[in-house]
Parts: C-alpha cells; sequence; structure tokens
C-alpha cells in the first residue's frame, strides 16, 4: 500500500506534470526541464539526510514506521497543490511550480526513504526480500495503473463541471489531484498500522555519521548498485515523459474510446501506458522465480539487455503501426519491471553486507541511496526531456514540425537506450552472488545471536 500511494505521484510527476505544465498552464518546456533540474538536484541530496535521522531514530514504533505516520498527510496537501497553479503571469507560474514543487519533492523523500528502509528491517532472509520487493512493487505498478486508468477521464468529468462547453482542464487536474491524494494518505495509515520492524543490528550503538559516511563511501557494491539504479531510471524516466507528446504530436489513431458510463474518453496514450503497467507486474510476477534460478545479478543483466535492444526496435516504428507500439511497450515494460525488485531487494543485501563488513547497520543510509539514484536519474532524465523538447523546436498545442517529431522519436527509442545500456555495464561488476550471500546471512546470524 505504501508503494501504491507513493507511485500514483510518482507516475502523475514522470508521465504527465511536464505536459501538465506545457499544455495546460503554457509554461516553456526548456524552462521546466530547468526547474526539474534544479528542485531535483537538491531534493537528491535530501535522501541520504533523511536516511541518516532515520538511523538515528528511536520511538516505540521504531525507526521508520514514525515518518510515515506523520508525513502522510502533508504529501497529500502538497502534491494537491502541485496541481493548482493560480492565474499568475509567466514569471509567477514559474515561482510557484519551484515552491510547490520542490516542497513536494522533500516530503516525498521524508516519506518514501523511511519506507523503502522498512524492507531491510521485516526480514533478514534474502529470498523473502526478494519476494517481498515483488509484492510491494507488484502494488506500485498497480497505483500506476490506477492514476493512468483515472486521470484523464477525471480531468475530463470534473473540468466539465465548471458548466463550458469546452471542459476546464486546469479546474479538472486539481480536482484529480484531490482525489488521489485522499487515496494515497489512507494507504499510508495502512502501511503505518500494518508493519512492524523486527530486525535488529547486532549491537545498538549510536554511530558516529562520519563512519557511517566512511563506511558507505567504501561500500564498492554500493556504488555499483547506484549507478546501475541512476541508468535504469534514466531510461524509465525519457520513456515516459515523451509517452504524452509521443501520441499527441506523432502517433496516427490516438482517439481511443469512450467510457459510456462517466461519459468520458480514455486515449491510446492511456492504453499504451496501462500496458506497459501491467507488463511491469508481469515481469515481478517472473522476477522471483527466475532470479532464484539464475540470481538477482544475471536476472538484472539480461532484464536490461532486452530492454536495448527492444527499445532500438522502437525507432523503426512508422507512425501508423500502433500495433508495434503496443507490442513493444509491453515487451520493454515487462524487462523494465523485472529490474527494479531487484534493485530493491539488493540494497538490503548491500546493507547486510556492510554490517558484516563494519559490525555496524546503517539501514536508512544505504536505502537512502537507492531513493538518492532515483531522484539523479529522474532529475537528469526529466531534464533532459524538457531541454531536448525544446532543441527539437516543440511548441505546444501546435501541429510539430519535421526535427520536432524526429526528436520525439529518439526520446522513446534510442536516447534511453544509452540509459540501459550503462546498466548493464554497471551491474556486471556486482560482486554479490548467491553464494556470497548466504556465507553473509549464516556469519550475521552467529553474531546476532552471542
Amino acid at each position: 500500500m505504501g508503494d501504491a500511494a507513493s507511485s500514483m505521484f510518482w507516475k502523475l510527476f514522470t508521465m504527465y506534470l511536464l505536459f501538465f505544465y506545457t499544455d495546460i498552464i503554457g509554461l516553456p518546456a526548456a524552462a521546466i526541464g530547468t526547474m526539474f533540474l534544479v528542485t531535483r538536484i537538491w531534493d537528491a541530496f535530501v535522501d541520504p539526510l533523511m536516511g541518516i535521522m532515520t538511523d538515528r531514530t528511536d520511538t516505540r514504533w521504531g525507526k521508520f514506521r514514525p515518518y510515515i505516520l506523520f508525513g502522510a498527510v502533508p504529501f497529500g496537501i502538497i502534491g494537491i497543490l502541485t496541481f493548482a497553479v493560480p492565474e499568475f503571469g509567466q514569471s509567477g507560474k514559474m515561482i510557484y511550480a519551484y515552491v510547490t514543487y520542490g516542497l513536494m519533492m522533500m516530503i516525498y523523500s521524508a516519506v518514501n526513504v523511511p519506507y523503502a528502509s522498512l524492507m531491510g528491517v521485516m526480514s533478514p532472509d534474502p529470498k523473502i526480500r526478494t519476494e517481498l520487493s515483488s509484492y510491494r512493487m507488484t502494488f506500485a505498478f498497480g497505483g500506476s495503473i490506477l492514476v493512468l486508468l483515472l486521470v484523464e477521464p477525471l480531468v475530463e468529468v470534473f473540468g466539465r463541471m465548471r458548466g463550458s462547453e469546452i471542459p476546464d482542464a486546469r479546474f479538472g487536474w486539481q480536482m484529480a489531484a484531490i482525489v488521489f491524494a485522499i487515496i494515497a494518505v489512507s494507504m499510508f495509515f495502512c502501511t503505518f498500522a500494518w508493519t512492524r520492524e523486527r530486525v535488529k543490528p547486532i549491537k545498538e550503538t549510536k554511530n558516529r555519521l562520519r563512519d557511517d559516511l566512511i563506511d558507505l563511501f567504501r561500500n564498492r557494491p554500493w556504488w555499483i548498485l547506484l549507478g546501475a539504479g541512476v541508468a535504469a531510471q534514466i531510461f524509465n524516466s525519457i520513456r515516459d515523459g515523451s509517452a504524452v507528446y509521443y501520441f499527441k504530436y506523432y502517433a496516427e489513431g490516438t482517439e481511443g474510446f469512450r467510457l459510456g458510463i462517466i461519459d468520458a474518453s480514455v486515449s491510446l496514450t492511456t492504453i499504451y501506458l496501462v500496458l506497459g503497467q501491467a507488463a511491469n507486474i508481469l515481469g515481478i510476477i517472473l522476477v522471483t522465480p527466475i532470479s532464484n534460478r539464475i540470481g538477482k545479478k544475471h536476472t538484472y543483466l539480461w532484464s536490461m539487455v532486452f530492454a536495448t535492444v527492444l527499445s532500438a526496435c522502437f525507432y523503426m516504428l512508422d507512425k501508423s503501426d500502433i500495433g508495434g507500439m503496443l507490442l513493444l511497450q509491453f515487451l520493454i515494460s515487462m524487462c523494465a519491471g523485472a529490474v527494479f525488485p531487484l534493485l530493491w531487494s539488493m540494497y538490503a543485501d548491500v546493507t547486510d553486507f556492510s554490517e558484516l563488513k563494519t559490525g555496524r547497520r546503517a539501514t536508512g543510509l544505504i536505502f537512502s541511496s537507492s531513493s538518492m539514484s532515483q531522484k539523479f536519474g529522474w532529475t537528469i532524465a526529466g531534464a533532459l526531456t524538457g531541454w531536448l523538447l525544446g532543441y527539437f523546436g516543440f511548441e505546444a498545442n501546435v501541429v510539430q514540425t519535421d526535427t520536432a517529431q524526429h526528436g520525439i522519436r529518439l526520446m522513446m527509442s534510442l536516447l534511453p537506450a544509452v540509459g540501459t545500456l550503462l546498466s548493464v555495464l554497471f551491474i556486471a561488476f556486482y560482486p554479490l552472488n548467491e553464494k556470497t550471500l548466504n556465507r553473509i546471512l549464516e556469519e550475521l546470524s552467529i553474531r546476532r545471536k552471542q
């Protein structure tokens, strides 16, 4: 539930926020790209600070759960404000976007870093962690599907409530954000109530921050996962951020279908994105049996190899080849779905590796790095998406030039493939195979009993 709640707004931001700012609010794509870069770089460094804080937190609810409890309502409120841009001038709108989006990223970290760290303290068993990671990622994509299915119909339905012939898209987006915020806050409360922290460190001591940071920087597997995670997120975010533009300004036959019950339409964009989330879930379902058979490292590596090849194939599609677009989206997304639960599970393994080497357990700090890698990848990809649109000559709500259309095609295919290729190169050097992890687990189990 915690991942479903986070992913609803994560998908709103990665797939629709740039579009919302350019096509609904009327801000320049390149300026929004710069805004994404500035706010997300700052926020990426908030994640390690949250990890440090949670490692030093000690309450009757545990180290991590209190942040979920007290951060849920601010998360929902600021999420609503992000999609409630007032009728300011261009400068006023940009300032508002900087402030609200910057605050949203900070509160996202304040909730999501402790939430991610929970998996490191719910069970010491590496296989159970992979299963837990699969469950949480399944719900993450389930939350994404909920948003992708509902957002366009909700915007249309709420937009018509103003009584005019043309729906008020600005009002529709604000009301849709309110609906998703209520759902997300409720799920965070359930997450707090229905989880427990069980794994305790070898010794309960107040670690010095300097020692924790030195241990982290000397942790070679951590560096490798950080690089692999950043590259994978670049791949995902560029494709996600470009999809709405691809189907609005390039692909043919994007009308989709109508929902007679609520008299709202579902576009081909929605079908494409929901299909991708469904394929993500299938990838998650398959990752546990496959990784149990060939190992986490090789499962991750081959998933990224196939994603690279399939993304390159996407470039060769014609604008009328809707079936090919949907097929490749399904296959690429299935590969991507297998990767992210593996990353979370591997970070838990890196925590055990660090504890064995140092005798200290910095779960929050290490797991915050996984969130930081997501933010860095998201930061780079988000800025690149806005800048590339500007570079290729994109202008909102007009027929695009051949150069702009070609650029949008590149942003859906060859450019994100660079991210998957980099991720393959990083993970090839990851040293914690299954034999090594079993030895680490046995040694830690002995020490914890002493």
